[in-house]
């Protein structure tokens, strides 16, 4: 997992903040749900990090949530995020391009004999 944010909470700071054991948050890193950062050995938390925590405990504590469960919804959220980042990227796109299609046509209105087919005959009657 990539940190987007510098880390910036020791431990005791997030355990103090969230009102949980130290021991909690360890068990949550080797669960796999948070990856601190260290320095010099010290477990550095994130704004990510203490975000993704409480969701953790909201589940647990407020839902009745056990942590396998949590690890499916985490999951689940995960996924579903990347699809909705996908769904916005794929829309940007289209939007592109339907704004080059619309600029394309736009340019063929203001010259129409311009964008006549080659080899076809016009018959012009007179009179």
């Amino acid at each position: 997992m990539v940190k987007r944010q510098t880390a910036v909470y020791m431990i005791s700071v997030v355990s103090e903040m969230l009102g949980v054991h130290p021991q909690t948050l360890r068990l949550y890193e080797r669960e796999g749900f948070v990856h601190p950062s260290r320095r010099a050995g010290v477990r550095m938390y994130s704004e990510e990090d203490v975000e993704r925590i409480r969701a953790i405990i909201n589940l647990t504590r407020d839902m009745g949530v056990n942590l396998a469960g949590v690890e499916v919804i985490l999951s689940m959220r995960e996924k579903m995020q990347k699809l909705q980042e996908e769904a916005e990227r794929m829309i940007m796109e289209m939007r592109e391009e339907f704004r080059q299609e619309l600029s394309r046509r736009e340019e063929e209105m203001k010259h129409p004999l311009a964008k006549m087919p080659e080899g076809k005959i016009i018959k012009v009657k007179k009179g």
